[in-house]
């Protein structure tokens, strides 16, 4: 898969993670990117993928908690489907309005150590009326340890309709708290929302 780094953003720096609403649980590319971020567990990164997407933010957040020290890397992307070919898969039609639906998600490798990268994959289906039309996409990432927030990096994209395949890679600080990790991803469009969960382990 060839992948052109088209757009090095601002890295924005935090020391926290503002915590949002709660996402309700509802219901793979690869990344490529260097270790990014300081002590504070900062959230940056450019953005690699195909080009002719129209990239609208770096990825924002931060770590705080048992992540603190850890690191977000680079977002990247591939664009495995059409609007058509997503559109006959899923047998949509126009009056359905904007379409969201999450496919898969994962968090590779499942079980790692502390200091290790994993990996947050997901691929979703994307579709709206107008297959010209230029979606506004943005792709959120919970992370939890228990019941504590510990994460949360996410990054806005434009996408016209079909299917994609996006990952971020986390590296985890090296005295990262031994245990089970969640992943709740959630991808919203204008009316249209998909969420689902993952888990991985630190040993």
């Amino acid at each position: 898969m060839n992948k052109k780094a088209i757009s090095l953003m601002t890295i924005i720096m935090f020391t926290g993670v503002i915590i949002g609403c709660e996402t309700t649980k509802e219901h793979k590319g690869a990344a490529t990117g260097a270790a990014v971020g300081a002590a504070t567990g900062a959230a940056a990164g450019a953005v690699l993928g195909k080009k002719g997407s129209k990239v609208e933010t770096a990825i924002i957040g931060g770590l705080v908690g048992a992540l603190v020290g850890g690191a977000i890397g680079h977002y990247a992307y591939d664009k495995k489907k059409t609007q058509q070919e997503t559109a006959q898969k899923y047998d949509y039609k126009s009056a359905e309005g904007t379409m969201v639906r999450i496919e898969d998600v994962s968090t590779l490798p499942g079980s790692v150590k502390a200091g290790d990268k994993v990996e947050f994959g997901v691929t979703y289906a994307l579709l709206s009326p107008s297959a010209d039309a230029d979606i506004r996409v943005t792709e959120m990432r919970e992370i939890r340890y228990g019941e504590d927030l510990v994460g949360r990096p996410e990054v806005t994209v434009t996408h016209k309709g079909g299917t994609y395949s996006t990952t971020v890679p986390l590296f985890l600080p090296k005295d990262a708290k031994t245990g089970t990790y969640r992943v709740l991803t959630t991808i919203q469009a204008p009316n249209a929302q998909d969420s689902r969960e993952t888990t991985f382990i630190v040993r």
